[in-house]
């Protein structure tokens, strides 16, 4: 199903992409808290726990979260019509569940528009950054249900209820 082109924001009249022109939204502290989930076989998260998630490449979950930040900082270079913002937090907070990384990326800025993308980058290149240290342990992980948990402090807050930030 499409939508009708005047509910499209990054559409103009010709039906062109366009920058969202924001210069008129009122500042706001805005947050969006993003998730991202990596599936290890059994026997690799076995192995990273046993060796303190150590790899040849190094601290994996360490370097993970180092990418991540910079992931969400380079957000406006990755998705073309994205504004560059001023972010004055981003957090990774990566916890393991069983054959399961959950990296969540907490990110928040002061500005006219939101922090959805940047959340959302910084969780996929912090999950991406994982299996890129693990790949040598096996090709089988998969990178799924990165999804947006929250979001505050625009026009639509969402998830407000549905998780604390970390």
């Amino acid at each position: 199903m499409s939508l009708p082109p005047a509910k499209l924001s990054h559409v103009d009249e010709a039906q062109q992409p366009r920058m969202v022109d924001v210069g008129a939204k009122p500042v706001t502290q805005r947050t969006a808290q993003a998730r991202a989930r990596l599936t290890f076989p059994a026997e690799v998260a076995q192995a990273l726990h046993a060796a303190g998630y150590v790899t040849p490449k190094g601290a994996v979950l360490t370097v993970a979260q180092i990418a991540g930040v910079m992931g969400a900082k380079a957000t406006p270079q990755l998705i073309p019509l994205c504004h560059p913002l001023s972010l004055d937090r981003c957090d990774i907070a990566i916890r393991m569940e069983h054959n399961d990384a959950l990296i969540d990326c907490t990110v928040s800025c002061r500005g006219s528009t939101g922090v959805e993308m940047e959340a959302l980058t910084g969780a996929s290149i912090a999950a991406l950054t994982i299996y890129d240290m693990c790949k040598a342990m096996s090709h089988d992980m998969v990178i799924g249900d990165i999804r947006l948990l929250k979001k505050t402090g625009g026009k639509h807050d969402i998830g407000t209820d549905a998780m604390e930030t970390p």
